[in-house]
């Protein structure tokens, strides 16, 4: 059950804001006293070994995971149990995932006009318009009319992206958006996202692509047994880092 909590207001700059957020799975505390704010347009790549608790933090950003306790709030709105603050949050979050999560029996155009269609009640002929132009965005729109399981994964994972786009979000969160990908179709995914990083879009990656961290992140967080450890910039975090924990888990990734 959701404890709601009383807590400052956001200050008028941060888009994202965690505080004090905490989550169990049955006896397993999966995320402990999560403290994070993040301002509108900071690109933030999260790493951390396998069940530090990345993958869920950002989903409890758009309430697929259900915090217990603390408080997240988005453009505003505080996840509470509440169906229309989660209604509200969802549209303003999109949501890359590894696998793609498509419709395999929809083609690419109506993967991507559904939402609009029927959660933002847009008319269909301005929907499919809005799609043409973000699939030309993903350089992807010559797919239109296939379906997913006709493309590669590389091609499949943009159109994903395309998709959450179409719904016009002020965030945009990635969960290990490459590591179902054959290595010569990651670099086209992020090439993507690093030209939605130079447009200004407000970006949570969990990824172990430090290359793109270097590249594109403001701000590097590593995270461990359900705590954020350490962030900083990534020149700071790369040439520095500060605890052991961090330096162990960066001579392990970078070669």
């Amino acid at each position: 059950m959701l404890k709601k909590s009383v807590y400052q207001t956001v200050a008028p700059d941060s888009v994202i804001r965690l505080q004090k957020v905490n989550k169990w799975y049955g006896e397993f505390h999966v995320l402990k006293d999560i403290n994070l704010d993040v301002k509108k347009g900071e690109k933030i790549v999260i790493c951390g070994p396998s069940g530090s608790g990345k993958s869920t933090m950002i989903r409890c950003i758009n309430h697929l995971e259900e915090h217990q306790l603390g408080q997240i709030t988005v453009a505003g709105t505080e996840l509470t149990e509440d169906l229309k603050n989660i209604e509200l949050v969802r549209r303003e979050v999109g949501m890359c995932f590894q696998h793609f999560n498509l419709f395999p029996h929809l083609t690419v155009l109506e993967n991507c006009t559904l939402a609009p269609i029927w959660v933002k009640k847009i008319p269909r002929k301005e929907a499919e318009e809005l799609a043409i132009n973000y699939l030309k965005r993903v350089r992807i729109a010559e797919q239109a009319h296939k379906f997913p399981g006709q493309l590669s994964g590389g091609q499949q994972q943009r159109v994903a992206i395309a998709r959450s786009l179409c719904m016009q979000p002020q965030v945009m969160l990635f969960d290990e958006p490459t590591s179902a990908l054959d290595p010569e179709m990651v670099r086209e995914v992020l090439d993507v996202m690093v030209e939605l990083a130079s447009d200004g879009m407000t970006m949570l990656c969990v990824t172990h692509e430090m290359g793109f961290a270097r590249e594109v992140a403001d701000r590097v967080i590593f995270m461990d047994a359900g705590e954020i450890i350490e962030q900083n910039s990534p020149e700071e975090f790369f040439s520095n880092p500060q605890f052991d924990r961090t330096q162990n888990f960066l001579q392990q990734i970078i070669h």
